[in-house]
């Protein structure tokens, strides 16, 4: 902290809050202390390494897509409600951020399984199981990551506010003209933020995936499926999950470094 900063916080704290911020950091330390940094190469291009990456970049970028498409309308939705009507929309995608994943599988396998309404529908008319294929793994990842890009776009909408919307409407730009030349453009911080998130949500998901898609090597298995399998004594071997782990670490970092470019208000 600056001297010249005044501050009210006991110096007490900072004892609890070094141990906190020790047990965020040492742990991952650790993690990239056991890398074997000579068959680093080797380790993430082995072929169950490879076909667990090449997996989650697949379905991470078609959930993404996926999320963008249903994402953005929802959040122009949500930002140009009523107070209360933002509010109640703002709960219900926020909830899955705060549920367990495994619960979030679970929903998905009652909804799109065998048994489930949606689910008997599409076999009984088109013959289309989505359990337990690539397909449900997007619809996991879009379960998770979607609230992601929602809440970080209706943010950034709704505190540009309606005063160059309502300029251009009396100036007769029409609905959809607002939407692509002022909405849009004034939220392109957050939109971009969010669809980081989004990317990198989606390509760490592990309980819904599990629970709903399996974990069959090519078909279902994304990296933290792999590494999971490799810590239980089966499937990828130790030294390429630990470089999953490093990969997905990376990942994480330059997300966060990302948005924190692009947040509103950074000069670029």
């Amino acid at each position: 902290m600056r001297r010249d900063d005044e501050t009210f916080v006991p110096p007490v704290l900072l004892v609890p809050a070094l141990v906190g911020l020790g047990l965020l950091v040492v742990p991952l330390g650790a993690l990239v202390a056991r890398v074997d940094w000579s068959t680093l190469w080797a380790d993430i291009t082995s072929p169950e390494a490879i076909s667990a990456l090449t997996l989650s970049l697949v379905t991470g970028l078609t959930s993404t897509a996926v999320c963008v498409v249903l994402g953005v309308p929802l959040a122009l939705v949500i930002a140009r409600s009523t107070p209360r009507w933002s509010a109640v929309l703002r709960a219900l995608v926020t909830v899955p951020l705060v549920l367990p994943p495994m619960v979030g599988g679970v929903a998905l396998l009652f909804l799109f399984g065998r048994t489930g309404p949606v689910g008997t529908a599409l076999e009984a008319w088109w013959g289309i199981r989505i359990p337990f294929t690539t397909s449900a793994v997007v619809l996991a990842q879009v379960f998770v990551a979607l609230p992601f890009l929602v809440l970080a776009l209706e943010g950034a909408i709704r505190t540009s506010g309606v005063g160059f919307e309502r300029t251009a409407a009396t100036l007769g730009a029409r609905r959809w003209t607002i939407l692509w030349r002022v909405t849009l453009p004034l939220a392109t911080p957050g939109l971009i933020a969010g669809v980081i998130l989004c990317f990198a949500r989606a390509i760490g998901e592990f309980g819904a995936t599990a629970l709903f898609a399996g974990n069959a090597p090519g078909v279902t298995q994304t990296m933290p499926l792999a590494i999971y399998t490799a810590f239980n004594g089966s499937g990828v071997g130790r030294g390429p999950a630990i470089a999953l782990s490093l990969l997905l670490l990376m990942t994480a970092i330059a997300a966060l470094l990302l948005v924190r470019a692009w947040r509103p208000g950074t000069p670029r």
